[in-house]
């Protein structure tokens, strides 16, 4: 792949998705290069891409014209961004037509494509920095465009983005009128239309291409004779009536729900009711007031969870709310003076929900949409939303969290419609926190219908492909073990002598029972039994940096006398024992010999990786320093019944009910007895502190619940109350010493064997070959080194292996870490994960270690907290080093868009991080 697709991939820090979607259109041009020429033969382009593409039969245009399928949330906008910034920079392309199917869209997409914005779609983009894309509208281009005839190509704007709303074009053909951009005006001489369509160069954008294919407005649209059209959208098939589908046929990517469910980019959505709940019990009024209060019960769940969540892990908090679906706006107004009233929790919400229908006009109008844009902001006051039919594709909210449909509708209709709406991630990724990640459906009416709907071979959270490939011989995969170099010099393989280190190199796509002793320094099967001994003598060293502090220590005379003497000494019981085995047993001379022979593979192969600990010394102390609780967002409510989820892809549930156990005698012991569970919390020494906290708590709830309600919440929600405000305590940990020390436990340690997954049949790629499709790079082995520790290596990123380049030419050797080969811990919230850096460089003067990692990211907790765990084990490291003169350690924390091959190694010293 070129090099413009490998900077818009990394400056825009594409998701796999999106980087596949950018490579088949890369792969598109290169297949079809007249694509992108104004004269030229569409039915010949169509013939050369449906050989590339199985999935694509028609362009369905008279223009060629290719659907991006990506399921909601994945991020279709950040794709037509790539999309413009890579042919502009690949081929020149300066002239993009945009169009929305609605004005939520339209707007949303003005802003995205403007910058200084949040979600500011070129971000990272150097070209556009100075001299953003032009961006002329549906409302301004009869005075935007004009500029267009006044500036020359290659200054100022060269790139210009118009963005139309399809929906008014729409209206404006209606009784066959032209719409208002194609009446002839004093625009260039000609109508701004026919301006558009003399364009050279013009490509066509269409997002949520589903809602207009049919219309007249696109038939108007495709007058414009655009070069390419690149349609995104979720669903790409047309609805024929009766739930009959057209697919489209010109889908050249899919990547439907299932699959993003499955890659961890949207929420796992669940549907709630309550245990053993019974429609033809109650009336649908008493059933509508339930489904809001154990909404409600839900929402303020979510909010604690999300809380605590935020302060474990140093992460942004995230403020959600509840959508509540009406069935038209007398219900929706209905539902606002219910949800706002004293008879709902003593009016706990009134002033926090917000009405968003047509009944709406005016200033209530425009304070409705200011509301809804800014219902992310943790400032904003709404908790719930009530809507009718407004919200639709468009509304980009990652904090939706509870929804309840309060309108008829059949369960696949609640399902596509629910989860359209709610999937997105407000941290981008999954936490591994089931609360987090998921979104809440309260359907105790349609509960077992929904659940049945959810496991039917085409539902959409079932259905892992929308337009079916081929079926691949190649996707089958295969463990492969990965070991040092040290290992495959010495010749030590999974046949070798019982006892010994053990493993073999499985080459892929080659005989794996092929002679894997070819690159031994060791040519007989005596030597190879000699050299495991020795390994595992040596191992015993690693262990004791008083004899041996660094590998080289291995190669003087003392040690290597000892090692041939303890090997003699394993190998003389078989002299004695075995007839026949004395001729066969090495002299002390060839034992010695051997030794030195596998002792220099060692060191030559070694990056010297001391084992270091911190450990305090005499008297240690712990405790937590008094506070007071933060408990503005916290507003549990009660609930006597139990609630019931099921997790519509996994099938998995989940409660929320009381707790079976004692009753408390005092209030405040529902908390503390909860509290005192967490390994870190002493009862005898914190009693003080831990019946202060609860206190604070229980006085906080009685703020606005009975004394009754009070307990009921505290029984059902003792350990989500005790977790929230254990995450706080840790804040304010102390640990008292009399002194702390570093201790060296080992001045070397071997290199660990790496085990990955691997397509079956592929064989390694040269780690200079140029990566066309880097959204497949994790699942691609490298090779073709010299310096590298391993013969083969995994990237997990296309920086990365450019970053190998420079380190094959600057470095006398490196490797990537596997987990547990330095044990380094840092401190994320209550957690201490271990971090694995990227790359241990060793060069003339020093030792790096090196993490690559996008712009974005540096200045996130977590990569903050990795960097100063791992420069404090550097300045240890280094420490160690300078008593027994070895080479300092430094830590080096380098921005992706950095890394170039024309740089050396040294230059990257600027980006160290020191404690």
């Amino acid at each position: 792949m070129n090099r413009a697709y490998n900077a818009v991939v990394g400056r825009l820090s594409l998701r796999p998705p999106q980087a596949e979607s950018l490579a088949k259109l890369a792969r598109a041009v290169e297949a079809a290069p007249e694509l992108l020429k104004p004269e030229r033969d569409v039915s010949a382009i169509l013939s050369t891409l449906k050989a590339e593409f199985p999935t694509l039969e028609d362009f369905e245009r008279d223009f060629p014209s290719l659907c991006f399928a990506l399921a909601t949330g994945v991020g279709k906008t950040r794709l037509m961004g790539a999309f413009v910034a890579y042919l502009h920079l690949q081929h020149g392309i300066n002239n993009f037509f945009v169009l929305a199917p609605n004005l939520t869209i339209y707007n949303k997409l003005i802003a995205d494509f403007t910058p200084n914005t949040p979600k500011y779609v070129f971000k990272g983009i150097a070209e556009f920095a100075q001299q953003p894309p032009l961006i002329i509208t549906g409302d301004n281009y009869d005075q935007s465009g004009t500029v267009v005839s006044d500036i020359p190509t290659g200054f100022a704007h060269d790139v210009r983005i118009n963005i139309f709303n399809i929906s008014k074009i729409n209206s404006e053909v209606r009784g066959g009128r032209e719409p208002r951009i194609k009446r002839m005006k004093e625009v260039l001489g000609d109508s701004y239309f026919n301006h558009l369509a003399n364009l050279p160069d013009l490509v066509l954008l269409m997002d949520e291409s589903h809602r207009y294919r049919a219309s007249a407005g696109i038939r108007s649209i495709n007058e414009l004779k655009p070069l390419l059209g690149l349609e995104v959208t979720a669903t790409p098939f047309v609805e024929a009536g009766s739930g009959k589908v057209t697919p489209f046929r010109n889908v050249v990517m899919d990547y439907p729900l299932a699959r993003a469910m499955e890659d961890g980019f949207v929420k796992e959505p669940a549907v709630v009711t309550q245990r053993g709940f019974v429609s033809d019990a109650h009336s649908p009024e008493e059933i509508e007031k339930i489904k809001l209060e154990d909404g409600v019960r839900l929402h303020e769940t979510t909010k604690v969870e999300l809380l605590t969540y935020a302060r474990e892990n140093g992460a942004s908090i995230v403020k959600p709310f509840m959508l509540v679906i009406a069935r038209d706006t007398t219900h929706a107004g209905q539902l606002l003076s219910l949800l706002e009233s004293d008879a709902f929790y003593g009016g706990r919400y009134r002033g926090k929900v917000i009405q968003v229908d047509s009944s709406r006009t005016g200033a209530e109008e425009e304070e409705m949409i200011s509301r809804l844009l800014a219902v992310e902001s943790v400032d904003e006051p709404t908790e719930i939303v009530i809507h009718v039919n407004m919200l639709k594709e468009g509304w980009d909210v990652t904090n939706l969290y509870t929804i309840v449909p309060l309108r008829a509708a059949n369960a696949r209709t609640l399902i596509e419609q629910s989860i359209g709406r709610g999937l997105r991630l407000p941290y981008g990724k999954r936490t591994g926190n089931a609360a987090v990640d998921r979104l809440n459906i309260v359907a105790h009416d349609k509960f077992q219908e929904i659940v049945d709907e959810a496991n039917r071979g085409d539902s959409p959270i079932r259905l892992t492909r929308l337009i079916l490939e081929p079926p691949s011989s190649d996707d089958k995969k295969e463990s492969v073990q990965i070991p040092s170099n040290v290992m495959s010099k010495l010749g030590l393989t999974t046949t070798g002598v019982a006892g010994s280190v053990q493993t073999q190199i499985v080459a892929l796509g080659a005989d794996s029972n092929a002679d894997s002793h070819a690159s031994s320094v060791f040519t007989t099967t005596h030597e190879r039994q000699v050299a495991a001994l020795a390994m595992n003598v040596i191992s015993r060293y690693e262990a004791r940096p008083d004899l041996a502090p660094t590998s080289a220590a291995l190669a003087t005379p003392e040690i290597q006398q000892k090692i041939v003497a303890e090997i003699a000494g394993q190998l003389a019981p078989q002299q004695s024992e075995l007839p026949g085995v004395a001729a066969s047993v090495p002299s002390k001379e060839e034992l010695a010999g051997i030794v030195a022979k596998a002792t220099a593979v060692i060191v030559e192969q070694t990056i010297d990786i001391p084992r270091i600990s911190v450990v305090p010394t005499g008297a240690v102390t712990t405790g937590f320093h008094r506070f007071t609780l933060d408990l503005s967002g916290l507003h549990l409510q009660p609930g006597a019944r139990e609630i019931v989820g099921q997790m519509l892809h996994s099938n998995e549930q989940f409660t929320l009910s009381s707790e079976i156990g004692i009753k408390e005698s005092r209030l405040e012991d529902y908390i503390v007895h909860a509290l005192v569970d967490f390994d870190d919390v002493d009862y005898f020494t914190n009693s003080d502190l831990l019946y202060d906290l609860a206190g604070q708590m229980v006085a906080h709830l009685k703020s606005y619940l009975s004394d009754s309600e009070v307990e009921s919440v505290l029984d059902r929600d003792r350990r989500l109350i005790a977790k929230e405000i254990h995450s706080q305590m840790t804040k304010h940990f102390w640990e008292s010493a009399t002194a702390y020390e570093v201790r060296v436990s080992g001045g070397f340690s071997r290199l660990k064997e790496c085990n990955v997954t691997a397509t079956r049949g592929t064989a390694p790629v040269s780690f200079r070959e140029t990566v066309t499709d880097v959204g497949k790079i994790k699942q691609m082995l490298f090779g073709g080194f010299q310096k590298c520790l391993y013969p083969l290596q995994r990237f997990h990123s296309d920086t990365e292996r450019r970053f190998s380049v420079v380190l094959e030419r600057d470095a006398l050797k490196w490797f990537k870490p596997v987990k547990g080969q330095f044990q380094i811990y840092y401190k994320l919230g209550a957690e201490q994960p271990e971090y694995i850096p990227d790359f241990v460089a060793e060069l003339d003067a020093m030792i790096l270690m090196v993490e690559t990692k996008a712009r974005t990211d540096l200045n996130t907790q977590e990569v903050e907290a990795k960097a100063s765990a791992a420069s404090q084990w550097c300045k240890h490291a280094s420490d160690h080093a300078a008593k027994v003169g070895a080479k300092p350690w430094r830590y080096l924390l380098v921005p992706h868009d950095e890394i170039s091959e024309s740089k050396r190694l040294i230059d990257f010293l600027r980006f160290e991080i020191k404690t």
